[in-house]
């Protein structure tokens, strides 16, 4: 039997690509190279400021003078103090109701704009318009809004006969924290409602038809079609909303510089004024890194929401 040539046609054996060379034209090799610029922006501006932000919380590093190591004493110092406590209250405070408003009313929204009505494409870019207006220009408006004496909505309900005098809306502590907490939710429902609608659109009509004629009713179908097949994407746009209500800070800053007597004071505006303002680089970063565990709970939340994927793809939860 006559040997086979391997060599080609010249005679020749064919070089072996090289290991750079098979790397980038694999798939896992081409998809790395594309993210290498993104990995390279987050380690320069979120992963060093973050090991930053850890380090100074274990010194008592000031503006101007770089501190020494202390250890846990700033933890132990804001253990003990009452401001940093109700900064913790007032956040959950805001970020649980505000989320939890936002939700019902961007879900509502979601479901009438899913709905075949007129100018429907007008509407939906008019309702992101909270979205993409500046936070600074809308803590603005809603601070001419909330304003002692001039304040519209006082003006409105004194025409009514509701009131007899203004309102303070932000030199109450009750009133200021029902305040903030309505001007985050007018701007945080455009997300909810066009990330939802966008969810609702992905499901089948056929399905609601078939439930209809099964006799389910409207609540029927939406609990039991159109609600489970929404849940992942709920459990993402939950999981922004939650991340943005509870790291918000212009919006407060703007609107009460966390006044009246730290009624609105967030963990976000205590740090930056314990740091910047009050010059305490060292606490304002060890109030900073006491949010990380809050925001790793929601990451989690939305690691497990995103389990229901395989339910709906007929696996196993």
């Amino acid at each position: 039997m006559a040997a086979i040539d391997t060599t080609g046609s010249r005679g020749t054996a064919r070089p072996r690509p090289g290991l750079l060379r098979r790397f980038v034209e694999s798939r896992n090799g081409l998809g790395f190279l594309f993210m290498l610029p993104a990995a390279v922006f987050l380690l320069c501006f979120l992963t060093y400021p973050l090991g930053l932000g850890v380090w100074l919380g274990f010194t008592d590093a000031s503006i101007g003078r770089s501190g020494q190591w202390i250890g846990f004493e700033n933890y132990a110092w804001l253990f003990d103090d009452p401001v940093f406590w109700l900064s913790v209250y007032n956040t959950l405070l805001y970020t649980i109701v505000a989320s939890i408003l936002k939700f019902a009313l961007g879900l509502w929204l979601a479901l009438i704009l899913n709905e075949h009505l007129p100018f429907k494409t007008f509407f939906r870019a008019i309702i992101l318009l909270p979205w993409v207006v500046p936070t600074v220009l809308s803590a603005l408006a809603f601070w001419w809004i909330y304003d002692s004496q001039f304040s519209i909505i006082s003006w409105v309900l004194m025409q009514w006969g509701w009131i007899d005098r203004p309102i303070n809306f932000l030199g109450d502590p009750t009133n200021a924290r029902a305040a903030v907490i309505a001007a985050n939710v007018w701007r945080g429902i455009p997300f909810v409602a066009i990330s939802l609608l966008a969810g609702l659109q992905t499901i089948p009509q056929s399905l609601n038809e078939a439930a209809a004629l099964d006799g389910a009713t409207s609540w029927q179908r939406f609990t039991k079609v159109t609600l489970p097949l929404l849940t992942p994407i709920i459990a993402v746009v939950m999981t922004f909303s939650v991340l943005f209500t509870f790291t918000d800070f212009q919006l407060i800053y703007v609107l009460t510089r966390g006044g009246p007597v730290n009624a609105t004071h967030l963990m976000a505006t205590l740090s930056f004024q314990r740091a910047i303002p009050g010059g305490q680089l060292g606490e304002g970063a060890a109030i900073a890194v006491a949010m990380i565990p809050f925001l790793l709970a929601a990451i989690l939340f939305s690691f497990f929401g995103l389990q229901r994927r395989k339910w709906q793809q007929g696996g196993a939860d």
